[in-house]
C-alpha cells in the first residue's frame, strides 16, 4: 500500500524551480534512497514532503492511514544543534510531542515508547547525559530514537551518516536496515554515498538534470546510473 504519493511536483525557492515534473510513490516497507548531484534539490524535496516548505506545483498525498505529523525526521545537524544543552532522555521524549497533542505533559505510553526506542538504539545508558557530551555517532542514535517516537511507519533521514567515521557509519547503516527489515519501518534517505545507497535501498530516486525512479536493480542497469557512478568514482579517485 502506498504511504506517499508525489504527482507532477515542482519545488524551489521564490518561484524559481530547481525540480519539476517529479512523480513517484513509496509503498509501506520500501527503502528509498534519494541521490543526485549537490544542489539538485534533495533536501528541498524532503522539506517539501514534511510540509516545511510549500511546493511550487503538483501534489503530495499520504496513504495507509499516515498523517504528515506522523513522520519521523532526522535532519542534517548544525553546529549549534550538536551543542544543545538537554539530556538524552529529554531529547528522545520530545519526539512524542505530536502524540501528546494538547496535553501539557507526557503520559505513561509516551515515556514507555521513548524507553523502548532508546533500547533499540543502544543508548539507554546515556539517558541522564547531556546531549552535547556525546560523540557524533551517539548523537545520531539519539536523534534516530527521537524520530522513531514520532512514527511507526515512515522515517525521513537527511544524510544520517554525514561526518561519521567508517565504523560508526557502518553501524548506523545496519541500524537503519534493521528498522526497515525487522520493524517494517519505511525509510526515505538522502545519501551522497552511492555505494551504500545501491547496497541497502530497495528503490532509488535520482534527481537533477536527469531523473530516475525505480527498483535499485533497474537503476544499476540504467545509463544515468552508469554516468553518475563513473563521475563519483572519478571524484573519489
Amino acid at each position: 500500500m502506498s504511504q506517499l504519493m508525489i504527482e507532477n511536483l515542482s519545488l524551489g525557492y521564490e518561484g524559481h524551480a530547481i525540480l519539476s515534473g517529479l512523480s513517484f510513490s513509496v509503498n509501506a516497507g520500501d527503502y528509498l534512497c534519494i541521490v543526485g548531484e549537490n544542489g539538485s534539490g534533495k533536501s528541498t524535496l524532503m522539506k517539501t514532503i514534511l510540509g516545511l516548505q510549500k511546493p511550487l506545483g503538483g501534489t503530495i498525498s499520504f496513504g495507509d492511514g499516515l498523517k504528515n505529523n506522523e513522520i519521523g525526521y532526522l535532519p542534517q545537524q548544525t553546529a549549534a544543534q550538536k551543542d544543545f544543552p538537554a539530556t538524552v532522555w529529554e531529547i528522545v521524549l520530545s519526539g512524542c510531542q505530536a502524540r501528546a497533542g494538547m496535553r501539557p505533559f507526557y503520559g505513561k505510553a509516551e515515556k514507555q515508547m521513548a524507553k523502548d526506542n532508546m533500547q533499540k538504539m543502544g543508548i539507554t545508558q546515556f539517558a541522564g547525559r547531556c546531549y552535547r557530551e556525546l560523540s557524533g555517532g551517539q548523537q545520531q542514535r539519539v536523534l534516530l530514537a527521537r524520530a522513531l517516537c514520532a512514527t511507526r511507519k515512515l522515517l525521513l533521514l537527511d544524510e544520517p551518516v554525514s561526518g561519521l567515521d567508517p565504523k560508526v557509519t557502518l553501524e548506523m547503516y545496519q541500524l537503519i536496515e534493521r528498522l526497515n527489515r525487522e520493524e517494517k519501518v519505511t525509510v526515505i534517505m538522502i545519501s551522497h554515498d552511492i555505494s551504500a545507497a545501491v547496497k541497502y535501498a530497495s528503490h532509488i530516486l535520482h534527481v537533477g538534470h536527469e531523473m530516475f525512479f525505480g527498483p535499485t536493480a533497474e537503476y544499476l542497469r540504467s545509463a544515468i546510473a552508469g554516468r553518475f557512478l563513473a563521475a563519483e568514482g572519478g571524484e573519489k579517485a
